[in-house]
């Protein structure tokens, strides 16, 4: 893999022609290839930029996936990527995703999504998002951002001063504020439909839940577990956070890697992608995996299936975690109103019943259900959009 930022040019976009999706394409896994190209082409990416810039430190990659619904949505996430090849492999993947997510909520934007190459803890700065925010406004609206990973509401502010095209702005600016709770309830109603279909009651008290990652989200949805008196074990890999949460809560802290062996009735990842694989579907003990972190799967097609075939209902991650850019949205159209972003989100019990149902009608497991859904919508949309009438 080339170093894309030392080696090439300051700051440069990879264009691909724009196509319709389809399912082959949305349905596999980028391809592990050191030709970018090859890797925007495996799943129609529009465009990714790559940012670069020596007085502030930033390193950073834009990814446009698809703008049928509109102007692309999502997230930017701070974090040290082991190699800048794994940082486009994410961006890439977490771009897609959010072409999904942003579908199956009935949203009227597209999916995007943006990575920093850094230390959240370490390298932030006002310069730094301030020119990030410079990158983001050269794409003309193509691309709208807000929280992820890493991002704080202050990151977001400063960002706001460069551009219009951010959202999660501080209440105190007229924004939505942190809308990490809103994907946290999200999940917790989704854990609620899947013990609805698989203990035929909703309720989670003295449920087994272990949460990986107590970050904002996990953080938050630990607080609804909580409400509901459900037996919760916790990890992560910051001993700061672990401890103000074992101190809030009632909660069990367990080592990171750990967490996989605990005797549990819900696995709810919560930190980064991937935790879905083929050594820790062998060590789960649950019955429903809910969370609220992106691209869980390994594997889309090969770990769905295995979840399918160990009896584990897998609720979609881009369909139950959907309730932060539900908040989202709801700024970027303005007239924000918190209690439509609450009804919205909680639609999310709904929807889950409803994949599940189609799931098993259609003989598939969740994960190509929840795509297919998505698909739909936006081929319906763009043949909407074919139409002119005057």
């Amino acid at each position: 893999m080339l170093a894309f930022f030392e080696q090439q040019v300051r700051s440069y976009h990879y264009h691909t022609q724009v196509k319709f999706l389809t399912m082959s394409a949305l349905t596999q896994t980028a391809p592990q290839t050191s030709s970018v190209f090859d890797q925007l082409a495996a799943n129609d990416h529009e465009q990714v930029v790559f940012c670069h810039d020596p007085h502030s430190g930033l390193k950073a990659i834009i990814a446009v996936h698809n703008t049928v619904l509109g102007p692309a949505a999502g997230g930017t996430r701070m974090w040290t990527y082991a190699s800048e090849a794994d940082a486009l492999t994410d961006v890439l993947r977490l771009s897609r995703g959010m072409t999904f997510k942003n579908a199956v909520a009935g949203l009227n934007i597209g999916g995007g999504k943006a990575v920093i190459l850094g230390d959240a803890r370490k390298d932030k700065s006002e310069l730094l998002f301030r020119t990030f925010g410079k990158y983001v406004h050269n794409l003309n609206g193509k691309y709208i951002t807000a929280e992820d990973v890493g991002i704080s509401t202050q990151d977001i502010e400063y960002m706001a001063m460069e551009t219009p095209y951010v959202s999660g702005k501080p209440e105190s600016m007229g924004g939505s504020g942190d809308p990490s709770p809103f994907t946290a309830h999200g999940v917790y109603m989704a854990m609620k439909a899947c013990a609805k279909k698989v203990y035929g009651s909703e309720s989670l008290a003295g449920k087994k839940v272990a949460v990986q990652g107590i970050g904002h989200v996990g953080e938050a949805l630990v607080a609804n577990l909580a409400k509901e008196n459900a037996v919760i074990y916790v990890a992560d890999i910051y001993e700061d956070l672990l401890k103000a949460v074992a101190q809030k809560y009632k909660v069990e802290v367990v080592p990171t890697d750990s967490i996989y062996d605990v005797e549990m009735d819900i696995y709810a990842p919560c930190a980064l992608g991937a935790t879905l694989n083929d050594d820790t579907l062998g060590r789960l003990k649950c019955a429903i995996v809910a969370g609220a972190a992106n691209n869980q799967l390994k594997d889309e097609k090969i770990h769905a299936d295995l979840c399918k075939q160990k009896g584990i209902l897998y609720a979609p991650d881009f369909l139950i975690n959907s309730g932060g850019i539900i908040n989202v949205y709801y700024e970027i159209i303005g007239n924000y109103n918190r209690q439509r972003v609450v009804e919205h989100t909680e639609r999310i019990y709904e929807y889950t019943l409803n994949l599940i149902d189609t799931a098993a009608q259609e003989q598939v497991n969740t994960h190509e259900a929840a795509v297919s859904i998505a698909l739909k919508r936006i081929a319906a949309i763009e043949k909407l959009k074919r139409t002119y009438i005057a």
